[in-house]
């Protein structure tokens, strides 16, 4: 199984021919009308005037049946909300195509479908005419296309909907965007209160066409700069996916992956551990297992939902909610990977009182490959923190036979007051910490404070679920249900020095992030459990390497962008768009169930006539592993 490119659905047409084949099928439905009707319905769209006429002789027959409220907003005699509605149809079959839904339709906004009045509270939503209604908001996934004064979009189903005049265009972008304003932030869309959301710096960010650009231009050149001094083979723009190997799971569903620099990799499963072998063509079975129950003097343990590498590769850490309706957890187990043991369960404790943690992550990019590795990070919902496997004195603690779980020790940290909601973080090369909140902001902390962000990115109305940040510290890249956020961190002092947002307060020279998203029609066919999760980027750590691709996971399609494409503000994806830059340029793995995890193998394993290592896909019960190889 390859991958695919990106599905954009077929052109919608507004030709005579067209016109006249879906009316044929239309009639075969109506044998009774006559020639002379089947001639004067292949007319052009009535004008405004003759529905006029029609609309008055309607209300003089005094017809007994009631219209929803929703709808009487709605006046297709308007030009500027007069519209054509289309379905698509047939998937990603040969066969499929875009059907005319309604000729002529008109489109409004509305509160709700059983209040019309003025004073109305709730969500915005959208309604077409009589077939499709949908909750204004990300879920749509909304694509415009300007030059065609048309819009797709998904709401159960995949419409596209062509406005006869570019003012009707005009008129439903800018009252969508309000709409979209007012539901992810609660207030109405002014220009006072997109300052109070955004903040006078990133002003760029709610009126991209002021932003600066720059940043994106000197990224272009400095990548490419990279890629001629690389000892690898420079990223190519034609590049395929070649699937090498598949295998089954043999330790029960594989809940998650930890992929190693080194020797191994590791398929996290309900029931067990797989050793895996790493590859420059992927990873293979080993035929090697650790199970849960049983093992080292602590007893069996549920399944962990994060498993993480340490001490150049020979343990793990892995961490296990401490119920099933929360991620937090009280501790962590450490598996010897040598032995295939539970060695100790480490306690979370912080003043002699016992408190959880959501997530932990190494203190640096490259960290898991070191020997000597006896810290980590911990994150919950309003702590930052890092924790040491050793006691004060700096010795490393031997407790493998201790009676009671040993306490890990609280190093650095910061208890934040309440409402910051951290969800997940990642750590730099050097050290520094990006975090991703429920509110959507996104703060960066150098690696010598966890007290203050040196930077806060204001949030785009949607939790941020997961991050990750380049090993140079340059580019962050949130995961969000609908899409991802690609941000730069880099600015320039007042003394003209480039820094980063981990080292300085960017002030107002902050570009605007650019998202990557999924076409309406692709996030249809990626299933129902459309929504992106663990976005990540290409995995170096060495400096001077630039990494190359960006990959999530969504229903059963992984989906992979080029990072150099991503940030060429050429790109053909960023012509004619109005608001934040979206990406829709991407390759597709699918796959015949939900996808687990997706991540690229460490730089090690790229070879030389490919410009990536390969990329690994996990579902419950498989794993695949690809390589990218140059198109010949």
């Amino acid at each position: 199984m390859g991958g695919s490119q990106s599905r954009e659905g077929l052109e919608l047409s507004d030709s005579d021919t067209e016109e006249e084949n879906v009316e044929e099928e239309e009639e075969e439905k109506q044998p009774s009308r006559s020639p002379a009707d089947r001639s004067r319905s292949k007319t052009l769209t009535p004008t405004p005037t003759s529905l006029d006429a029609i609309d008055e002789k309607l209300q003089s027959l005094n017809l007994k049946y009631s219209k929803p409220s929703f709808l009487s907003s709605q006046n297709p005699n308007n030009p500027n909300t007069a519209a054509k509605l289309y379905l698509h149809i047939g998937g990603s079959s040969p066969t499929a195509r875009w059907i005319i839904s309604e000729k002529l339709t008109s489109f409004s906004f509305a509160r709700s479908s059983d209040n019309s009045d003025d004073d109305a509270t709730g969500p915005w939503f959208l309604i077409v005419g009589s077939k499709s209604r949908a909750l204004v908001g990300p879920e749509m996934q909304l694509k415009p296309f300007p030059d065609q004064r048309r819009v797709d979009f998904v709401a159960d189903g995949v419409w596209a909907l062509k406005f006869f005049t570019p003012d009707g265009y005009r008129k439903f972008h800018h009252e969508y965007q309000n709409c979209l304003f007012e539901n992810s932030y609660g207030l109405e869309a002014t220009e006072e209160n997109r300052v109070k959301v955004f903040g006078k710096d990133f002003l760029g960010w709610a009126r991209p066409v002021e932003a600066d650009d720059s940043v994106w231009e000197g990224a272009e050149e400095s990548f490419e700069k990279s890629s001629r001094s690389a000892s690898r083979t420079p990223s190519r723009t034609n590049q395929d996916l070649l699937e090498e190997f598949e295998e089954a799971a043999s330790e029960g569903e594989i809940q998650s992956l930890a992929l190693g620099a080194l020797e191994n990799s590791f398929l996290v499963s309900n029931s067990g551990i797989q050793v895996v072998k790493n590859f420059s063509h992927g990873i293979h079975g080993k035929g090697v297992s650790v199970r849960f129950s049983g093992n080292g003097n602590r007893g069996g343990f549920s399944t962990p939902k994060k498993a993480l590498l340490m001490r150049a590769e020979t343990n793990m850490l892995l961490m296990s909610p401490s119920n099933g309706e929360r991620p937090h957890s009280t501790g962590v187990h450490q598996l010897d990977i040598e032995t295939g043991k539970v060695v100790t369960q480490w306690k979370f404790e912080k003043d002699g009182t016992d408190i959880t943690m959501r997530d932990i992550t190494n203190d640096s990019k490259g960290s898991q490959l070191d020997q000597s590795e006896s810290t980590f990070l911990g994150l919950n919902d309003n702590r930052l923190c890092r924790w040491d496997m050793r006691d004060r004195r700096g010795m490393v603690q031997h407790l493998a036979n201790s009676m009671e779980s040993p306490v890990l020790h609280w190093t650095q940290g910061h208890q934040f007051s309440r409402g910051t909601n951290f969800q997940c973080f990642a750590a730099t090369g050097d050290g520094s910490i990006v975090v991703g909140s429920l509110d959507g902001k996104i703060r960066l902390y150098s690696k010598n404070s966890m007290r203050m962000a040196k930077t806060a990115f204001p949030g785009l109305g949607s939790p941020i679920t997961h991050v990750d940040v380049t090993f140079d510290g340059k580019w962050i890249l949130g995961t969000t249900d609908m899409y991802l956020v690609l941000i730069c961190t880099i600015f320039r002092d007042k003394d003209g020095k480039e820094k980063t947002g981990f080292s300085g307060r960017m002030g107002n020279r902050i570009a605007a992030p650019r998202l990557l998203k999924l076409t309406p029609l692709d996030s249809h066919l990626a299933g129902t459990n459309n929504k992106f999760h663990g976005g990540q980027f290409s995995w170096v750590t060495e400096n001077g390497k630039q990494e190359r691709h960006l990959v999530a996971a969504v229903g059963k399609f992984s989906i992979i962008w080029n990072f150099q494409q991503v940030k060429n503000s050429n790109h053909e994806c960023y012509q004619n768009q109005e608001g934040l830059k979206s990406c829709y340029c991407y390759k597709i793995v699918p796959k015949d169930e939900s996808i687990v995890d997706s991540r690229f193998m460490h730089d090690n394993f790229a070879v030389s006539d490919s410009p990536e290592a390969p990329l690994v896909v996990a579902t419950p019960m498989k794993v695949s592993s690809f390589s990218i190889s140059s198109r010949r």
